[in-house]
């Protein structure tokens, strides 16, 4: 098993190219099963939900292959077999979002309850309530869920709210099965966040009639059948925060290309507010710290709010911050895995239910650290580019699910992050 070595404290000084998004990335790969023929995705990561995700494709009778320039080409022509296997599916929390393009073009799927990293509890009941509304027969049997709607399904008003907001993989999953729906759908709540914009993006170019892009109503016109396409994934956002934060820790100097700004709005308003300057250029941002950092309140919300999937990285920036900070993780109160290894490095974090008190140290010190989730494992890597020693972190496989190459990334611009293995 790898896991990384950083030495620091060192300055981030450089340029960075932010990869394409996973989180876009997944449920555009699913949706590409809703239509027979090649599909060529640009921009996909090299991760390793990906490559599962591309396995269980391929188990349904897909052909899924990398092409020499890196895009991705995904043949749905046949799909003998819409099933999606427990020891596939426990290994990524996307392994659900065959459902909805499976029902709506196989009109049966059986897909295992899906795995993915340890953040709390995430009920798939809105997924299957979605399913049922359309007009399919679904249900939970040995831990699978199984749904079949042999007339095909119908269009229906469907409301996507839950108790901590839209979901995300939700609205995919509904969204992909009412683009082959007979009649109007209308959903209710859907999830805006860029990912899912996205995906509606690719729906249309592929032949479907969606309206209310990027809103909390989406209105899908059912068509009877969709094309292949070509189709380029957006920038992956939360990777680019997470850049952006270890410039901020580091009191670095960091130009981002390939990043797409108007999507982390709420990530540059708490940076400029501590004290950081993020300046938009043509391609991407420039992100500059010089001097101390000023303690915030953050409070995780759906887009456009701040983004649970950057509280972590910036809880590791806020620890080095002169005063107290405020953190409140509204989407998955349980996501405070990081905190215990945040204060092995000596910062000084105080959780209470769904709230974490920040108050600021002088500095860190490198220790040796145990990753528990894709996003917590980012915060300990920024944590330990600023820290002073050195820093071990084990159980990395958690980060090669979300970040493409990220230690050779922060060692192009001056980080020292070696990958050993145990």
């Amino acid at each position: 098993m790898d896991y990384f070595k950083i030495k620091g404290p060192c300055r981030l000084n450089g340029e960075i190219e932010v990869s394409g998004s996973k989180n876009a990335a997944l449920p555009i790969m699913a949706a590409a099963l809703l239509a027979p023929g090649r599909t060529v995705l640009k921009g996909v990561p090299y991760l390793s939900d990906i490559r599962v995700l591309g396995l269980l494709l391929e188990s349904m009778g897909c052909k899924v292959e990398r092409l020499e320039n890196g895009d991705l080409a995904i043949d749905a022509t046949t799909i003998d077999r819409p099933h999606g296997d427990y020891e596939i599916v426990r290994q990524l929390r996307a392994g659900i979002c065959i459902l909805g393009p499976l029902l709506g073009r196989c009109r049966q799927v059986e897909v295992s309850m899906p795995g993915g990293c340890a953040i709390g509890n995430r009920p798939i009941d809105i997924h299957i309530r979605g399913m049922r509304e359309l007009g399919a027969n679904c249900y939970l049997k040995g831990g699978y869920v199984i749904a079949d709607a042999p007339k095909g399904l119908i269009g229906a008003e469907i409301f996507l709210g839950g108790s901590f907001g839209s979901t995300v993989l939700g609205t995919a999953n509904v969204l992909s099965a009412a683009v082959l729906a007979k009649g109007t759908t209308i959903i209710e709540s859907a999830a805006c966040e860029p990912e899912i914009t996205d995906l509606c993006h690719m729906l249309v170019k592929m032949g479907a009639k969606i309206k209310g892009i990027g809103s909390p109503r989406l209105e899908i016109e059912g068509v009877t059948s969709l094309n292949p396409v070509e189709y380029e994934i957006i920038p992956d956002r939360i990777e680019a925060g997470t850049f952006m934060c270890a410039a901020a820790i580091t009191e670095g100097n960091l130009k981002l290309k390939n990043c797409r700004t108007d999507h982390l709005l709420a990530l540059i308003n708490k940076l400029r507010g501590i004290g950081v300057t993020v300046d938009k250029t043509k391609d991407g941002c420039e992100v500059i710290r010089r001097g101390r950092l000023n303690p915030a309140d953050v409070t995780t919300q759906p887009y456009p709010g701040f983004p649970t999937d950057l509280q972590a990285q910036l809880m590791s920036v806020l620890a080095l911050a002169d005063g107290n900070s405020i953190v409140v993780e509204k989407i998955y109160p349980q996501r405070f895995m990081h905190v215990a290894e945040l204060n092995r490095m000596g910062a000084n974090l105080r959780k209470e239910g769904d709230i974490v008190v920040v108050a600021g140290v002088d500095r860190l010190s490198g220790a040796p650290l145990m990753a528990s989730d894709l996003r917590a494992s980012a915060a300990l890597v920024i944590a330990g580019l600023a820290a002073e020693g050195e820093t071990i972190i084990n159980r990395i496989y958690h980060i090669d699910r979300g970040y493409e190459k990220i230690e050779e990334k922060l060692n192009s611009a001056g980080a020292l992050i070696e990958r050993l293995k145990e």
